[in-house]
């Protein structure tokens, strides 16, 4: 037995996973609905977001089982990291990754969507409740702690109603709605905040910046589910805005192609795929020539994006470098 295999390295691994890992299932649930949105949308003779649901699924059950035997072999590694100022944030991820699976599942595994759905809807409210109370009452955040990742505990109530909606529950998907919506701009403005007037983030995290496209983009397609699949002003606003942010950001590419490759590579993935999404939305609604180029160019970078960050994960994880100290 080699040394990588060895029971001690295996248990050294599961003792430093990050929580993070759950926004691998995020970026793989994204990407699987934009498939399916596009088999919608262009009459698609294959069918691979089928595939890539299973795939998705497959890898979110083995990331939560991996993490549930952490939490009971090194359940004080799990409390620092729920303690930690950063990590905290990625818990709701969690949660997160069963909606999104329910949101991928409702179409041909409607049961299914509707038990993954109640149950991340249930979790992710208690971990807004609890993350946003620590928030509050609390002795250790500065300001060098708040990132985009912030977004996920609160902003990433905002997706419920996308599978909500369609299972019938209009009044909860209002409530989840409202409470993502309407903390999405102060948590904004905190964030805009730090970057203007304080040092930047570490550039490990520098990739978290494509989390600000997630909540106009996801926004806008809860709020066109919410509201029959009409496009009113509102939707407008929304999109628009997450199409300025994706700009924003691919302008300072530079930044990011200096960024040594690490686990919160992730973040680009999820981001991507709601915009993605979002503009698919729009030229299924809206059509044109506009909507219906970008939405194949964002598919296709989406795509390219998704097998890069696969392959170099894979890649990380046979040599060694994840789930190490850091």
């Amino acid at each position: 037995m080699t040394e990588t295999n060895s029971p001690a390295t295996v248990q050294g691994r599961l003792e430093h996973m990050p929580i993070s890992m759950f926004a691998i299932t995020m970026g793989l649930a994204g990407v699987t609905i934009a498939l399916e949105k596009a088999e919608h949308l262009w009459a698609w003779a294959v069918k691979p977001g089928q595939a890539m649901l299973l795939l998705t699924a497959l890898v979110y059950a083995v990331i939560a089982g991996a993490y549930l035997a952490k939490f009971i072999l090194h359940r004080k590694h799990v409390i620092a990291e729920f303690n930690h100022p950063i990590r905290l944030s990625f818990f709701p991820a969690m949660s997160i990754g069963m909606i999104l699976l329910a949101i991928a599942a409702q179409e041909n595994y409607p049961d299914s969507a509707l038990y993954l759905w109640s149950i991340g809807s249930a979790v992710q409210l208690i971990f807004t409740v609890v993350i946003l109370s620590n928030w509050m009452h609390h002795e250790k955040f500065q300001i060098q702690h708040s990132n985009p990742a912030w977004f996920i505990p609160i902003v990433g109530n905002i997706l419920v109603p996308i599978a909500g909606v369609p299972l019938g529950f209009n009044e909860i998907s209002w409530f989840y709605y409202s409470v993502g919506l309407m903390m999405w701009v102060p948590l904004m403005a905190v964030l805009f905040n730090r970057f203007f007037f304080h040092p930047m983030m570490p550039s490990k995290l520098l990739p978290t910046l494509f989390i600000f496209i997630a909540p106009p983009a996801v926004g806008f397609i809860a709020w066109i589910k919410l509201h029959n699949g009409v496009i009113d002003d509102t939707a407008h606003i929304l999109y628009y805005f997450a199409l300025f942010i994706t700009l924003l950001l691919f302008s300072q590419i530079k930044y990011f192609l200096k960024v040594p490759f690490a686990l919160p590579w992730w973040a680009y993935s999820f981001p991507m795929a709601a915009i993605t999404i979002a503009t698919m939305v729009m030229a299924e609604k809206i059509g044109g020539a506009f909507f219906t180029m970008l939405a194949i160019f964002l598919l296709a970078a989406l795509i390219l994006l998704i097998v890069m960050l696969v392959i170099k994960t894979v890649r990380a994880m046979l040599r060694g470098e994840i789930c190490v100290p850091e």
